[in-house]
């Protein structure tokens, strides 16, 4: 009997097996190079804890952002919403759930320069396309951002850092996917 090929043969890979690939190559970079360079650098404690401290504070500024412009746009709450409430999750996930919730006023302390670039703008714009433009270039700018620390820090703190990062790219991709 002759082997007769399926009817519907892909054309290339989906995008969910892309984005997954992303997150996972991103986690075995994490892994791989850093726990065998933490003995050799000394990665001290206090090198870990800025980096956990400036990731809450990182991701509680780009929440802040989020929450400008559900109120400036809110037709866009219920699509924004998801992703905010994610992004509130990444900041506790750095700290502990009390740093979570007692950091989640509404104002970054003035001296946070690394929260500057993902909160860049203390207003949305006032179009729609143009929020969510400036919501996905944030996304992007803090995904990249940690997927640099992370080379710098210890096992554990370099998975989450990992994680963090790719889910900040598939915001983006989000945020700019229903522009099309």
């Amino acid at each position: 009997m002759p082997f007769t090929p399926p009817s519907r043969t892909l054309s290339g890979p989906r995008r969910r097996t892309l984005l997954a690939s992303a997150a996972g190559a991103l986690a075995l970079a994490g892994c791989s190079s850093l726990e065998s360079s933490t003995d050799t650098t000394g990665g001290s404690p206090s090198a870990a804890d800025r980096a956990r401290a400036r990731g809450a504070r990182d991701s509680l500024a780009l929440a802040e952002r989020y929450a400008t412009v559900i109120t400036t746009h809110p037709a866009l709450a219920e699509r924004l919403r998801p992703l905010r409430a994610e992004v509130v999750r990444h900041a506790a996930a750095f700290g502990t759930a009390e740093d979570a919730s007692a950091s989640a006023s509404p104002s970054p302390s003035a001296s946070d320069s690394a929260s500057a670039s993902a909160s860049a703008s203390p207003t949305a714009p006032v179009d729609e396309k143009g929020a969510l433009a400036g919501l996905a270039a944030a996304e992007r700018t803090l995904a990249d951002q940690r997927a640099k620390t992370l080379l710098e820090v210890p096992g554990e703190l370099a998975r989450l850092l990992a994680s963090v990062a790719a889910a900040g790219a598939a915001h983006a991709f989000l945020l700019t996917e229903g522009t099309k």
